[in-house]
């Protein structure tokens, strides 16, 4: 097998500008690719950019808007000739919104959960599958899932929104793969586990929830992920390494989705 490469393609991150998306974007450019990322926040926009150089672009734009998506798929093709893949990473936690148990759940925190991680997904989604189809081409498309979309934690990560959305794009993903499998656009999925991410710091800052995810994802000793730990199937589902794969959903979980996640006890 040959190493796998990215040279020659121009990949699009809806949410690159700040962990696991930025990490990804980097491992694309080594790998020789370009890339256009987007993020929310002006400030990680313009640090990424610098840290990308002429083989990356950031702009802030915001995932759950119409048109974000498209827009960046317009800018990658105008700046860098076409379009070869999208990797969507943009979504967050409702939980400061209510997102939490059902009982406990409202409205506001289940629509604004669904829009930052289902809808901003689909819509970018949309836009790329048009982009392939428009220019009759093939292309690779890559979201961010979770695995407490279908192996739940109800004790530290009890957020039903959260967990419904990650839990839909993985049906949403596998649908579009087979409905555009003969327009060679390949659709999958990375189920992370525990990443240290800004989004993740509730948990990382928590002895107790570390302690349980020592033995919830036992590999490597038993700890708290890092993006590096994904990218490296990131690089091979955006790669031709993966041409004839689409509709799966592999889980970077640390073990996570196998483990009880029992504490030891003292005599252990």
């Amino acid at each position: 097998m040959q190493p796998l490469t990215l040279q020659g393609k121009n990949i699009v991150i809806i949410g690159g500008t700040t962990g696991m998306g930025l990490s990804a974007a980097l491992t694309f450019i080594n790998a020789g690719a370009h890339v256009l990322v987007t993020g929310k926040d002006a400030e990680s926009a313009k640090a990424a950019a610098q840290r990308f150089g002429d083989a990356g672009i950031a702009v802030q734009s915001d995932a759950t808007q119409p048109g974000t998506a498209e827009d960046a798929i317009h800018q990658c093709h105008d700046r860098y000739g076409s379009v070869d893949g999208l990797f969507h990473v943009a979504g967050g936690s409702g939980r400061r919104m209510g997102d939490g148990p059902l009982h406990e759940l409202t409205l506001e925190a289940w629509n604004h959960t669904l829009a930052m991680n289902l809808t901003s997904m689909m819509l970018s989604n949309q836009a790329a599958v048009r982009y392939f189809l428009d220019h009759g081409r093939g292309g690779t498309i890559l979201n961010m899932g979770s695995v407490l979309g279908f192996s739940p934690s109800p004790t530290y990560f009890s957020t039903h929104a959260y967990a419904a959305a990650k839990a839909a794009i993985v049906g949403f993903s596998k649908s579009i793969a087979a409905y555009y499998a003969s327009k060679n656009i390949r659709v999958n999925v990375i189920a992370p586990g525990l990443i240290e991410t800004p989004m993740a710091q509730r948990a990382a800052k928590d002895e107790q929830i570390m302690q349980f995810i020592r033995h919830k994802q036992p590999l490597d000793g038993g700890r708290i992920g890092n993006p590096g730990d994904v990218d490296g199937l990131a690089l091979y589902f955006m790669s031709d390494g993966s041409r004839f794969t689409t509709g799966q959903v592999v889980a970077v979980d640390g073990g996570w989705s196998v483990s009880e996640g029992q504490y030891r006890s003292s005599e252990s």
